[in-house]
């Protein structure tokens, strides 16, 4: 009897030991965390860095019956200089009589300049006569990985700047529009009307897209957790050149091109077959017809539909180019003057 209340006692012992020592051990690793957690997650340092550049737009439109301007449209734009150029979504302030800016300190402005828009990228420069305002940072060594945290920055329903979070689900979409030269960052960050031309940022409060659109062409189609931003990279380049030009210049080659009937799977190495071709665009001009296995443009090797196409659209417009094309068992030149692309 004594030898069993022994091993009780020791048995309760070392039980207790385990307890009083070895517990907090596991503690420090999150086995306890929901009990003992000091700190919790929050990004709201991201936030306050960038909330501040994140401006609300309004497009107001003459009413006669009430003789005054009346808000059609609404959405966001981010501040990227600080001396007033701001980036926005085209559809936000498209066919407007007058865009209003509201900044986050209070300030709003009426004198507002639209330097140029670009259909391609749904993107628009605005001007207003500002100093010292906020910007994002922007860190472009930094990847953007699928499975990054990120929250979206904008004014969803007039509600005022609003804050959504989710994660990064896909790069490099560029199937969404019919011209297929996005280059999207799916997430599934809650989008709504008013969003639109607002902030995505990671939680450094790096700023690393646009936000643009959520999938679907009504409300029957939209989905879910389905939403898109034009990464920032992207975005800098049609800022930059509408602010240079008052418009996005692009070359035209005058062809299309199929993403699911490559030239690997028809059995080629390398080259891009032209799937159809305009009868009045330049390459058709030049002799290149569809069916045509595209080799080689200039000096540049074409390897994938949209290489090649994001090359042809950075060549300048009017200017002759050598393109190789294999046809059969023939493998044919052509000079093919460039054309300028027009937003239809």
């Amino acid at each position: 009897m004594l030898k069993k209340i022994g091993q009780s006692v020791i048995f309760g012992l070392f039980c207790a030991f385990l307890i009083l020592f070895v517990a907090p051990l596991f503690q420090n690793v999150g086995v306890f965390t929901a009990f003992n957690q000091k700190e919790i997650i929050s990004y709201n340092s991201a936030v306050k860095i960038a909330s501040p550049a994140v401006v609300n737009v309004y497009s107001r439109n003459f009413s006669p019956e009430h003789s005054t301007f009346e808000v059609e449209n609404l959405g966001s734009g981010v501040i990227m200089s600080s001396d007033g150029y701001i980036l926005t979504n085209k559809h936000v302030i498209e066919n407007a009589d007058q865009i209003v800016i509201a900044l986050q300190n209070g300030v709003i402005s009426t004198n507002v300049k639209l330097i140029g828009d670009d259909s391609f990228t749904d993107l628009a420069v605005l001007k207003i006569d500002a100093e010292n305002l906020p910007t994002i940072p922007q860190n472009l060594d930094r990847k953007l990985e699928i499975g990054d945290v990120v929250l979206a920055i904008g004014n969803p329903l007039n509600l005022g700047q609003s804050i959504t979070q989710g994660i990064v689900s896909a790069i490099g979409r560029k199937t969404l529009t019919e011209s297929g030269r996005q280059n999207f960052i799916q997430t599934d960050v809650s989008i709504n009307q008013g969003n639109s031309g607002g902030a995505l940022i990671n939680t450094a409060g790096e700023l690393i897209g646009i936000n643009t659109l959520r999938f679907g062409k009504n409300t029957n189609e939209l989905s879910e957790g389905l939403n898109f931003a034009i990464p920032i990279n992207l975005a800098n380049q049609i800022m930059n050149k509408i602010i240079k030009d008052g418009r996005v210049i692009r070359g035209y080659f005058g062809v299309s091109t199929d993403l699911l009937d490559t030239a690997k799977m028809q059995g080629y190495e390398k080259g891009v077959i032209i799937a159809n071709v305009d009868k009045n665009g330049p390459a058709a001009k030049a002799g290149i017809e569809a069916g045509d296995l595209v080799l080689k443009v200039g000096n540049i090797d074409a390897l994938s539909p949209s290489q090649m196409m994001e090359e042809l659209a950075e060549m300048t417009p009017y200017t002759k180019v050598k393109v190789v094309v294999q046809r059969g068992d023939q493998l044919l030149n052509f000079d093919v003057t460039i054309t300028e692309l027009q937003a239809q």
